[in-house]
């Protein structure tokens, strides 16, 4: 299941950086953000940009999926991702298209 929620999204990349042995500070410096940009994202208080998104992940050795697929065992229909989007705010409904276009171009 995609996760939305930009709390649950900050405390994965949390644990990620955590179990990485990282700081703030050398995520922040590889993914090209300032250290308070980065800990607001991981506090789950600031919505990001695909771009930034991105980074992130390169700066973390991962994958977009690691931090927006959910672990549970749930089979997804389209109908539940529409369902999900339907719920989102205007601006995190925009993120969300453009994140799965963006997947979506990368299996091409």
């Amino acid at each position: 299941m995609l996760v939305f929620d930009l709390k649950v999204i900050g405390n994965k990349l949390y644990e990620i950086r955590t179990k990485k042995l990282m700081s703030r500070a050398e995520v922040a410096e590889k993914a090209n953000l300032s250290d308070r940009t980065y800990a607001d994202i991981e506090r789950g208080s600031v919505n990001m940009r695909i771009e930034t998104i991105l980074k992130i992940c390169d700066a973390l050795s991962i994958t977009p999926n690691d931090i927006f697929v959910s672990q549970e065992d749930k089979i997804i229909t389209e109908e539940t991702i529409i369902e999900s989007i339907k719920k989102c705010q205007p601006k995190e409904k925009e993120t969300a298209l453009n994140l799965l276009e963006v997947y979506l171009q990368s299996l091409i």
